[in-house]
């Protein structure tokens, strides 16, 4: 599949906001809303687009502490980690990573206790290096 100009732009507007209807997005990148669909269900047909999804305000939701966890699987032991953190409600990303460890999440808890008490039940699988996450720098409206 070849991506164009306007396919990218049509990328940009649904990244920025995956709600705007056809019409909407057909208007901002000058394109009318027959075309703009049949161009999005091409990139999600390709793969291109794999899911539309929602940005969670976790400290409305009660969980204000969030932090990156970099976990380092003991033993070669992949496959209970992955086991035990399906077992976690409060994981927003886990990925694979190069370098020193193995893993890094991102996590949400309710209060340090919460968080310690996550730690503390992964040391059997994983040593883990925790970041809190003080606040998010936003590149998208300057």
């Amino acid at each position: 599949m070849k991506i164009d100009d306007t396919d990218r732009l049509i990328l940009a507007e649904l990244t920025s906001d995956s709600r705007l209807s056809m019409s909407e997005l057909g208007r901002r990148i000058n394109l009318s809303a027959p075309s703009v669909g049949e161009r999005v269900r091409r990139l999600e047909s390709f793969g291109v687009i794999k899911g539309y999804t929602i940005e969670v305000d976790h400290e409305l939701l009660g969980q204000p502490i969030q932090c990156l966890i970099e976990a380092t699987v003991k033993n070669g032991n992949y496959e209970a980690f992955t086991q035990f953190l399906g077992q976690q409600s409060n994981v927003s990303f886990c990925y694979r990573i190069s370098g020193s460890a193995c893993y890094m999440l991102k996590m949400q808890f309710a209060t340090f206790a919460e968080a310690e008490q996550f730690i503390d039940a992964a040391i059997p699988y994983a040593q883990t290096e925790t970041r809190f996450i003080f606040s998010e720098v936003d590149f998208k409206n300057k």
